[in-house]
């Protein structure tokens, strides 16, 4: 750690409590977080590791609806599930708090009453969506329709889960109320919003100067992105009855903006943690704050609440933001609507007392760069390959030798009777310590963990080439090599305590168990030790072995995969549009022939700014060129899409889009994969204005 800090402030991205935790989040934040928590604890450093429930914000209120309760009874379930999850899997939290206690309401308030009373927000009124039957304003998720992008009919205001498409209730065909199914009107409101562009150059300079070389690609890439499109000022507030009510005048009915509220919990837990002290870990330059998020987080995180910190004043920001990537089961991304997940609570229910073998199989495959997939088979291999047959197997080996060949004790080491393979064994662990320690401390996770089980590697191949068994084949030859014996299994054994050290952040509970078997305290667990060939005293007694982990079975990883198979066709049929929609009702050919389709060429396209999946396009029609904005952006860059021949819907309606207006659509169908294609005319070359039929 850089020596201009004297403590450490550690955050794990606050979890919806609309249900509970998947391996997704454990991969995503958590059990990084907590590896770097328990890693610099035994660095003997000034650590807090914060985290808590995200209680606030239109899923909570979903749920509700869905359930037929309050949203309260909803966080109040939720909370516990996910709390008992974490705790279950060793995250070791100093507090996990939630954001709808009196402690979080009054922090947020009052930040937020310091930027009102210092006049940093911009007041406006503006037009939203409302229900008329419900009397209320609708927030994006409260609003459904049909998708411009891929026209299904359940598209949300904010976004369209068929085809990922990023979308406003303004983009909506047909918009109606999620609560009614009434016609939603607009109707004047006001909100604060918050001024971003003012920001701007605060932001590039503090992470396109400051932070290029150390945050990862991902994170300064996707923070780069929004700074080269320019910020805009964004609303703080909601009408709404769920969450922080707005604390001045003239804003009844408001709450805080779910992602105002919702970071701001980080420092009301460290209130309700350290409630006389919790400014010296927010205040004091000498503390290094890290916040542990997945990459759908960053720009919350690395723009928008460093900006209102620096608003605020007096507030440190973030030293790093090491978000991860995705993690994908068998193949496909986790959907909480379609139940493909691999639930936690329930994970510890099927595998009990195996929370450590998650926690490897998750680190070992973490999408530290990007996505990656859970299988499986893949978590039966690499427990049974690695965890058992390497791991476990050389402290096993270890352990058994010692109580066969050296009565149970510590044996000596004979510095006469030393050997190259002793030296060798001896020296690369000063090596290991030392890739170890930089891969975490750089949030390497991965490679730290592959150090780890490659000194357990070398271990059995040191085993297997002194071969202590062979030495003492015969009590006369035991005898003769009984100082070679002892040097080997000392050397085994003091690797045996050194990888409890090693394995701590990573596997806490297993390396507890191996201290248990080396009858040693807990404290030799600190990160001074490691490296150390003097952390077993000679003639100590040592109890006897226990398997630290058992192998999977074939049978347990085939009724996990029909269980995962099972539950999302269950939902599928409960809840989730299918994989086609149904075909709409029967026209004339008079309806039919009243759209005119025509051949065209993209001749010029480029990205629509602050719209993730758009693109505008120039689209030469023959007699005209035309622009038209479609959604297509995380499916093509702009120049592999130019000179693409494609069929037009020319006597559309023209519609705005991000102030752009579209002079028509583009035909698009999927492939098996769920990427968009061209609909081009049968003819690749037709002439440019000429009719489709």
């Amino acid at each position: 750690m850089d020596n201009k800090y004297n403590r450490i402030l550690i955050t794990a991205a606050l979890p919806y409590a609309n249900g509970p935790v998947h391996i997704g989040h454990l991969a995503g934040c958590f059990l990084p977080a907590d590896i770097y928590a328990r890693f610099q604890r035994a660095r003997k450093r000034d650590v807090q590791f914060i985290g808590g429930s995200d209680e606030h914000g239109v899923p909570i209120t979903i749920r509700a609806m869905k359930e037929g309760i309050t949203p309260q009874d909803v966080v109040d379930k939720y909370h516990k599930i996910i709390k008992d999850s974490l705790e279950a899997m060793g995250i070791s939290f100093d507090i996990y708090s939630r954001t709808s206690s009196e402690i979080h309401r009054q922090t947020s308030q009052d930040f937020f009453r310091k930027l009102y009373d210092d006049g940093i927000f911009e007041e406006r009124v503006s037009e939203q969506y409302f229900d008329e039957e419900k009397q209320m304003f609708l927030a994006d998720r409260y609003i459904t329709g049909t998708c411009p992008v891929c026209q299904n009919e359940n598209a949300y205001g904010d976004q369209c889960e068929k085809c990922g498409s990023t979308l406003s209730p303004e983009q909506l065909i047909n918009p109606r109320s999620a609560l009614s199914n009434a016609v939603p009107v607009k109707k004047a409101t006001t909100h604060w919003y918050f001024p971003l562009n003012k920001y701007e150059d605060f932001l590039k300079t503090w992470i396109l100067e400051g932070k290029k070389d150390e945050w990862k690609p991902n994170v300064y890439g996707q923070c780069k992105s929004w700074l080269d499109s320019g910020l805009q000022p964004r609303a703080m507030t909601r009408d709404s009855s769920w969450g922080v009510p707005v604390p001045i005048e003239g804003a009844e009915g408001k709450v805080l903006y779910v992602w105002f509220d919702a970071p701001i919990g980080y420092i009301s837990a460290t209130k309700e943690l350290l409630p006389q002290a919790w400014d010296t870990y927010w205040k004091q330059e000498d503390t290094k704050l890290v916040h542990f998020i997945g990459k759908d987080n960053i720009v919350f995180h690395c723009i928008i609440f460093p900006a209102m910190l620096k608003a605020h004043g007096g507030y440190i920001l973030p030293d790093n933001v090491p978000a991860n990537e995705f993690l994908n089961i068998e193949g496909e991304k986790v959907s909480t609507s379609r139940n493909w997940a691999v639930w936690v609570h329930e994970y510890l229910q099927d595998f009990p007392g195996m929370q450590d073998a998650l926690r490897y199989v998750l680190c070992t495959n973490a999408p530290e760069t990007k996505d990656n997939d859970f299988t499986w088979k893949d978590f039966q291999e690499r427990v049974n390959n690695e965890l058992v047959a390497v791991f476990g197997n050389f402290i096993n080996r270890a352990m058994v030798l010692m109580h066969k060949l050296c009565g149970g004790r510590v044996p000596a080491f004979h510095e006469e009777a030393k050997t190259d393979l002793d030296l060798q064994m001896i020296q690369s662990l000063q090596t290991s310590k030392k890739i170890v320690t930089d891969s975490i401390e750089n949030y390497k996770f991965r490679d730290a963990l592959f150090e780890v089980i490659d000194i357990a590697r070398r271990g059995n191949k040191y085993l297997q080439d002194v071969a202590p068994w062979t030495l003492a084949k015969t009590p006369e030859l035991q005898q003769q090599n009984q100082q070679l014996i002892d040097n080997c299994l000392h050397i085994a054994l003091q690797l045996t305590a050194n990888l409890a050290i090693f394995i701590n952040p990573f596997l806490p509970e297993t390396a507890g168990k191996i201290c248990h078997m080396l009858t040693v305290v807990n404290k030799i667990l600190e990160w001074e030790n490691a490296g150390r060939m003097d952390l077993l005293k000679t003639n100590y007694p040592l109890r006897p072995p226990e398997l630290l982990f058992r192998k999977i079975e074939d049978a347990e990883i085939e009724a996990q995969r029909e269980k995962l198979h099972a539950a999302a066709v269950k939902k599928t049929d409960e809840q989730a549009p299918p994989d086609f929609l149904p075909v709409k009702e029967t026209i004339g050919f008079d309806d039919f022939s009243k759209i005119d389709l025509r051949a065209g060429t993209i001749v010029a396209a480029e990205k629509v700014k602050k719209a993730d999946k758009l693109l505008q396009l120039q689209v030469d029609l023959g007699f005209e060129t035309r622009t038209i904005v479609s959604g297509i952006a995380l499916h093509y860059t702009p120049e592999e899409i130019i000179g693409q021949q494609v069929t037009v819907v020319t006597n559309l309606a023209p519609r705005k889009m991000k102030g752009i207006e579209s002079q028509g659509m583009i035909l698009m169908s999927e492939d098996a994969d769920g990427k968009l294609v061209f609909v081009s005319p049968r003819d690749n070359a037709a002439k440019n204005g000429a009719v489709v039929s």
